[in-house]
């Protein structure tokens, strides 16, 4: 008998009269709308307005689809070998989040030069924002019963249905929260760059914030990955998300360095703690 445990939802999709909508599709886009709202109340208090967020969405978020499926599709096109047309189908998940991140970013990129729009700060505005709406969207892998990690006795251990558990697996009942893990990591992160950067380091320069974003979710992202036992593409015996995170952590390090070395006119710096505390 377990003594504890983290159920799974009984089901992934709410019926809503003739409709039926996935719970996975509607986590996601509570989480971009998480996301346009706390970037809106950070950019307007650096005296901008909170419009612009909205204007940049509308770029970043089908880019953000279209590269997160991409990256999936690519990284796992052994799961539709035969049957392409599934490739289509994202309600019932599969966002590769480094598609999805490279995506976004691109699209705001291009929003940002079109609106004129000061592009470190806007990256450093939306950085917090993005770890709430990863958060918000993990619970998706929660109700599709997906993604979970290594078998576990803990007493947060996730039960997994029989239909859902890994063949080599089938007599376990509960696995590593995956999902829950990096949920909350994201959100620990998230609080750090709002409340807790600002009284550490007033004085960094613009860029900062999304690089150190871009470090404290690969390292969680890191451990995580490697806690995970769904089938994913390897490279020299690891999973693909291994080495991406790795290289892509190294790569915000750099930027991280090279933005507090590069030359500044003294004014080139991020809002001050009580902005940032107040965004």
């Amino acid at each position: 008998m377990l003594l504890a445990s983290i159920p799974s939802p009984a089901t992934n999709a709410l019926e809503l009269g003739p409709l039926t909508l996935r719970i996975y599709g509607a986590l996601i886009a509570v989480g971009i709308v998480a996301a346009v709202l706390i970037s809106q109340r950070r950019w307007a208090a650096r005296g901008h307005s909170p419009d612009d967020i909205t204007s940049i969405a509308m770029w970043a978020v089908p880019f953000g689809v279209i590269g997160g499926r991409l990256y999936h599709v690519i990284t796992d096109n052994e799961k539709y070998r035969g049957n392409w047309i599934e490739a289509l189908e994202i309600w019932s998940g599969g966002l590769g989040i480094w598609g999805a991140i490279g995506g976004g970013a691109l699209g705001a990129m291009i929003a940002a030069r079109r609106m004129g729009l000061p592009l470190l700060d806007l990256a450093d505005t939306i950085a917090p924002a993005l770890l709430v709406a990863q958060a918000i969207g993990r619970f998706g892998n929660w109700f599709n019963q997906e993604l979970f990690g290594r078998p576990t006795d803990l007493p947060w251990g996730l039960e997994i249905d029989p239909e859902n558990r890994p063949a080599e697996f089938a007599d376990v009942e509960t696995f590593h929260p995956t999902f829950l893990y990096e949920a909350i990591w994201n959100l620990g992160l998230a609080a750090l760059l709002i409340f807790v950067l600002p009284r550490v380091w007033p004085g960094r320069k613009p860029g900062s914030t999304i690089a150190l974003y871009v470090v404290g979710y690969t390292i969680g992202r890191l451990w995580i990955e490697l806690v995970r036992i769904d089938p994913a593409s390897e490279v020299l015996g690891q999973r693909v998300n291994v080495w991406v995170s790795l290289l892509v952590m190294a790569s915000g390090l750099v930027a991280l360095v090279w933005l507090q070395r590069r030359p500044t006119d003294g004014a080139d710096t991020e809002d001050d703690e009580a902005t940032e505390l107040t965004s």
